[in-house]
């Protein structure tokens, strides 16, 4: 039997614990008879670190990344940089840094790893940073379609991006029977009143504004944002806007949400606002699809990969608060149609979305790699 592949995944820390989640739960379902995972961060001091320990994995502090000026001296620092990272022999390294960083592949060849890939998270791609990125990349897993067309379907990047989605963990994330009326009787609303929820952080490219405007359009219903406020200037002229469409006592911040489950199971209908910009897979559309409810999701990268218009959720215009007003109503109106949506979400997340699945093609993209000219081939 061969060796496991040696694996160094490199996050900039755990402190957000949003991305490093992910990561470690792709992480935790490697085949380790395959596969022998590490972890590298910048900082140490993040929420998931002792996850890391608890899971037998080696945890590295060590600069994985270096400023690329000056430029004369950009592959004397990197070869040093590597140097903390060479003993360890990995293989490959898989890169969870978003950013439009490329020294890190520079160091991963320096450090002996014989491949080195990125998961390509966000629409961004307004630099040659980007390019030189992916240049330098054996292959990127790009998290929907519209990366693969726009960004990855020129010369010279043509055949280096593999689709892989994010995956829902279907055990934890699932419909639920239970009766939780907590938001109901906390803010006073009467048991009948239709609850919208919309799970993402506050801050511009998730679109609050649109949900805001298109609840003040709608009779009744009340609106829950789950979100922490990670931007102060948005979050500002977010509240003034619900100050200024008088609808202060419908709109509902929650700040984050520690069960994001037990949220979900509260709601009627999910909402996800994103604006033009798009974003790669919004993984809470996956888990409140996992969990059976009836979602409106803008018609932008991410999402149109997601829900199937009419059948698995419902798609609107970007930025079209009219739009997506009107959607709702028609969720509202019909709750046969929201409960045959919601069935239909989970099945799409069943079928297409499981952690399994996005598991199974991060295994076969590791091994596609280094199958190519064998294990020991170099770049």
């Amino acid at each position: 039997m061969s060796e496991p592949i040696r694996i160094l995944y490199t996050i900039p820390n755990f402190i957000t614990a949003g991305s490093g989640g992910a990561m470690l739960n792709i992480i935790k379902r490697l085949d380790r008879d395959r596969f022998e995972p590490a972890v590298a961060v910048l900082k140490l001091g993040g929420k998931l670190d002792e996850e890391v320990h608890r899971m037998g994995m080696e945890l590295i502090e060590t600069p994985f990344t270096i400023p690329p000026k000056p430029y004369w001296s950009l592959f004397f620092r990197c070869r040093q940089a590597a140097e903390v990272l060479k003993p360890y022999k990995f293989d490959l390294w898989h890169s969870f840094h978003y950013g439009e960083d490329y020294t890190e592949p520079l160091i991963a060849h320096f450090a002996g790893a014989k491949g080195w890939v990125y998961t390509k998270k966000n629409m961004n791609w307004q630099s040659r940073a980007w390019f030189l990125r992916s240049m330098l990349a054996k292959r990127i897993a790009a998290q929907n379609s519209d990366m693969i067309k726009d960004f990855f379907d020129k010369p010279m990047l043509k055949g280096k991006a593999r689709l892989i989605p994010r995956g829902v963990d279907l055990d934890k994330f699932q419909p639920s029977n239970e009766t939780d009326a907590s938001l109901h009787s906390r803010f006073g609303i009467r048991d009948e009143i239709v609850l919208i929820g919309c799970v993402a952080h506050l801050v511009p490219v998730k679109g609050h504004p649109t949900l805001i405007d298109a609840v003040s359009r709608l009779e009744g219903v009340h609106v829950f944002l789950a979100g922490r406020p990670m931007d102060a200037e948005y979050t500002g002229k977010l509240h003034k806007e619900v100050m200024a469409l008088q609808v202060s006592e419908r709109v509902h911040f929650l700040d984050g949400v520690e069960d994001v489950p037990a949220f979900l199971a509260q709601l009627d209908i999910v909402a996800m606002p994103t604006t033009r910009r798009g974003e790669g897979c919004p993984v809470a559309l996956l888990e409140a699809m996992a969990c059976g409810k009836a979602c409106v999701a803008t018609d932008v990268p991410g999402s149109r990969d997601i829900i199937e218009d009419g059948v698995s959720g419902l798609l609107v215009e970007p930025e079209n608060a009219i739009d997506l007003a009107s959607a709702i109503q028609r969720l509202i109106n019909d709750r046969q149609f929201r409960e045959r949506m919601g069935k239909a979400a989970r099945i799409r997340i069943e079928e297409h979305f499981s952690i399994e699945k996005e598991v199974a093609a991060h295994e076969k993209l590791y091994e596609e790699i280094l199958a190519r000219k064998g294990k020991n081939h170099d770049w």
